[in-house]
């Protein structure tokens, strides 16, 4: 659960309701476990992340080294001192520039980076947000080589170009992907994008 306060947990179910649990292991390289470990500043083990929306389209980003045509819904972490609701609200600013407004807390999911014997436990808290101001214009752009609008037609292309790749981490923000958007949107849920899960898994217990 890294640095996060149980009692504020606590506090944002309470507000935004308690989230579906889930849990998964991912495959990964060594080097991609390390820089897992480099980033747990404090002892950080966590994520915070956004789906952000305006009408029917949400707010998705691309960092810098992400290939062509791939987009993700926004994430970050809060700072120890900082506390989840608080935490959320200057990651979205940051990655976007938009003020937004929680809605609802709808998936926790407890993931186990594996590569060999090393592991690293992490925790992803997925919620359901509105745009509520600015324009989009990331203040982040070390960061973040863009954001836009996206419509739930194109997740599915998006969470393909993650599951083909070498990389643990696109494979874990395609089964966060499909597991919220089973929250979101449960009539969108295909036997297409269950099919390609499914041969991710395989490929993952195949490294």
């Amino acid at each position: 659960m890294s640095y996060l306060d149980p009692a504020d947990i606590a506090h944002v179910e309470a507000l935004f309701g308690r989230p579906k649990e889930l849990s998964t292991q991912i495959s990964m390289a060594k080097e991609e476990l390390l820089r897992i470990r480099r980033s747990q500043h404090a002892g950080r083990a966590h994520d915070l992340t956004l789906f952000i929306f305006k009408g029917d389209k949400m707010l998705f980003i691309a960092k810098h080294f992400y290939p062509e045509g791939l987009f993700r819904a926004p994430s970050g972490a809060a700072k120890p001192d900082e506390g989840i609701i608080a935490g959320a609200l200057r990651e979205a600013y940051e990655e976007t520039g938009t003020e937004i407004a929680i809605e609802k807390y709808i998936l926790r999911i407890s993931v186990k980076f594996i590569c060999g014997d090393d592991h690293i436990d992490w925790t992803s808290h997925i919620f359901v947000a509105r745009h509520v101001a600015q324009e989009i214009d990331p203040p982040d752009k070390k960061e973040i080589r863009e954001a836009r609008y996206v419509s739930i037609n194109e997740l599915p292309r998006f969470a393909e170009i993650m599951r083909i790749s070498n990389i643990g981490g696109f494979r874990y923000r395609a089964y966060l992907s499909d597991r919220a958007m089973e929250e979101i949107f449960p009539e969108h849920v295909s036997e297409k994008s269950e099919s390609l899960e499914m041969k991710s898994q395989e490929a993952a217990r195949d490294e």
